[in-house]
């Protein structure tokens, strides 16, 4: 079982003022992920392509998508400042929480928000 813990603001530096209120927006778009997809969500961060970093989100009705925050201090800002749960690991306990439909299937890569509902 992937082991998990609520964003909360860990002993870091302050983040700047740019960092700041880049957290501040992706906190507002995981917020009203949440909030329209079951009221919560969880969620796992993982480094990709030169520094970014991927917020992989499920909302509590198994609905999912993905953010991209320019470096992982302001993913974790983010989900510090959207309060919600993470995962480790992107397997077991957070992956089966996961609802797949036919958008999936049909592009393979997974949905962006914003994409259709799963229908």
């Amino acid at each position: 079982m992937a082991d998990t813990k609520q964003a909360e603001t860990a002993e870091r530096p302050a983040p700047d003022k740019r960092t700041e209120k880049r957290a501040q927006r992706l906190a507002h778009q995981i917020t009203t992920f949440a909030a329209s997809h079951g009221g919560s969500a969880e969620g796992q961060l993982a480094h990709i392509a030169r520094g970014s970093t991927r917020i992989a989100l499920v909302g509590a009705n198994g609905e999912w998508g993905n953010l991209v925050a320019p470096s992982y201090q302001t993913a974790q800002r983010a989900v510090e400042l959207a309060g919600i749960t993470l995962h480790d690991d992107f397997d077991g306990e957070l992956a089966a929480k996961v609802r797949t439909g036919r958008y999936e299937w049909t592009r393979m890569a997974g949905m962006q928000l914003g994409g259709p509902d799963n229908d």
